[in-house]
C-alpha cells in the first residue's frame, strides 16, 4: 500500500482504508467479531494504518471491535467515524444537532475506547438543523481536541460548497476529507464532485468501491441473487443504492466483460482490477474497501499490484463512460477554449 496526503491537512493515509460497517452484524452477512478482529490485525500488519467505522454501524459493535483490535497500534491508526444517524430512540437522537453531536461523539470515543477521533464525517446532510450549528460544534470538538479533522459523506455539492464558505468565513475547522459513492458502475460523482474537490482540496475517499461486490464477478446475467448468503446485492431491497435493481442494467454488464478481460489478461481477480481503476483516480486519496472475509481481504489488498495501461483504462472506461448531461455537455461544448 502506498501513502496518500489526506486533502488539505498535514496526515497521511494508505490508498486502501479498511471499512468496517458489517463488523458485528447479526444479520447473516455480518462479520463475526473474532474474524473481524484478526482482519483488522492482518491489515495492520500488511501496512494499512486508515480505518472507517460509524456509530451506527452494526449498532455500535463495529465500533467496539475496532476499538479493542488497534488498542496497541493507536497512534499510529487515522481511525475515523461518523455521526447523524441514531444509534437510539428518540427525537432527539438524530441528525446534526448540537446536542446529538456531542452526546454520539461521546459516545463513539466510549466505545472505541480512545481519547480522539481522528476524522469525524457528517453522515448525512440534516435538513432541520441550522448549517452553522453543525459547523460551529464541529469547530468546538477540534478545538477541545476530541476530533482532530473533519469530513463530509453524502452532502449535495451546493450543501458542501455552503459548508464549506460558512467554516472559512468564520475561521472554523474545514472538511478536508469526502466519503461518495464511487465505483465503475457509479461514476456520477464525476460530474460534479471531481472538480468541487479538487479546488477545494478534500481528498476523495470512495466507498462501495466494488458497486456492492457487483463488480467482483459472482453475479451473472438473469440469475438474481435471493438471499443474504449471495452478497449484499441478495440482501438488498430495490430502493437501497447498491440493490440488483440498481445494478442489473445493460451498461452494467458491459462493464463486468470489460472487467473480466483484464482480468483474465492480467491474471487477477475481477476485484483487484476494479479496485486498480478507482487507485488511477488523481482525486482518490484512500478508497474504503467494504470486505466480509479474510479471504476478501486479502483479494482487495493486491489490488496496489495491478498496474493498468492505458489502453486497460481506455477500454474500461469506454465501458463505464457517463451519459451527457446538462449544462455539463453545453459547457464543455461552448465553453472558452485557449
Amino acid at each position: 500500500m502506498d501513502y496518500r496526503q489526506l486533502g488539505k491537512s498535514g496526515i497521511f493515509v494508505t490508498d486502501l482504508c479498511l471499512g468496517t460497517m458489517i463488523f458485528g452484524e447479526e444479520d447473516g452477512r455480518g462479520t463475526p467479531a473474532k474474524e473481524a478482529m484478526d482482519m483488522i490485525r492482518a491489515y495492520i500488519d500488511a501496512g494499512g494504518n486508515h480505518i472507517d467505522t460509524a456509530n451506527a454501524y452494526a449498532g455500535g459493535t463495529s465500533e467496539k471491535i475496532t476499538g479493542k483490535a488497534i488498542k496497541s497500534d493507536r497512534s499510529d491508526i487515522i481511525l475515523a467515524t461518523k455521526v447523524n444517524f441514531a444509534t437510539q430512540s428518540g427525537v432527539n437522537n438524530f441528525g446534526l444537532s448540537r446536542r446529538n453531536i456531542i452526546n454520539s461523539v461521546e459516545g463513539s470515543l466510549e466505545r472505541l475506547d480512545t481519547d480522539y477521533i481522528d476524522l469525524l464525517y457528517v453522515h448525512c446532510w440534516d435538513q432541520y438543523t441550522p448549517l452553522e450549528e453543525t459547523l460551529r460544534v464541529l469547530d468546538d470538538l477540534v478545538t477541545a481536541g476530541k476530533v482532530r479533522y473533519i469530513g463530509v459523506s453524502n452532502y449535495k455539492a451546493w450543501q458542501l460548497m455552503k459548508s464549506l464558505a460558512m467554516s472559512d468565513a468564520n475561521l472554523w475547522s474545514r472538511f478536508i476529507a469526502a466519503q461518495y459513492q464511487y465505483s465503475l458502475v457509479k461514476r456520477d460523482i464525476e460530474y460534479e464532485f471531481d472538480d468541487l474537490l479538487r479546488s477545494e482540496h478534500l481528498g476523495i475517499v470512495p466507498w462501495g468501491p466494488l458497486g456492492g461486490g457487483f463488480l467482483s464477478g459472482k453475479y451473472k446475467r438473469g440469475q438474481r441473487p435471493t438471499d443474504l448468503s449471495e452478497g449484499r446485492i441478495g440482501g438488498s431491497t430495490d430502493m437501497n443504492e447498491e440493490s440488483w435493481e440498481r445494478r442489473n442494467t445493460e451498461r452494467n454488464w458491459q462493464i463486468i466483460e470489460a472487467v473480466g478481460q483484464l482480468a483474465e489478461q492480467h491474471e487477477v481477480s475481477y476485484s483487484q482490477i476494479a479496485l486498480a481503476w478507482l487507485l488511477t483516480r488523481t482525486s482518490v486519496a484512500s478508497l474504503i474497501m467494504g470486505v466480509r472475509t479474510m479471504e476478501q481481504l486479502t483479494d482487495n489488498m493486491g489490488a496496489t499490484h495491478v498496474n493498468l495501461s492505458q489502453p486497460d483504462l481506455d477500454l474500461l472506461e469506454s465501458a463505464s463512460e457517463l451519459p451527457e448531461l446538462y449544462p455539463y455537455r453545453m459547457i464543455e461544448a461552448y465553453g472558452r477554449k485557449v
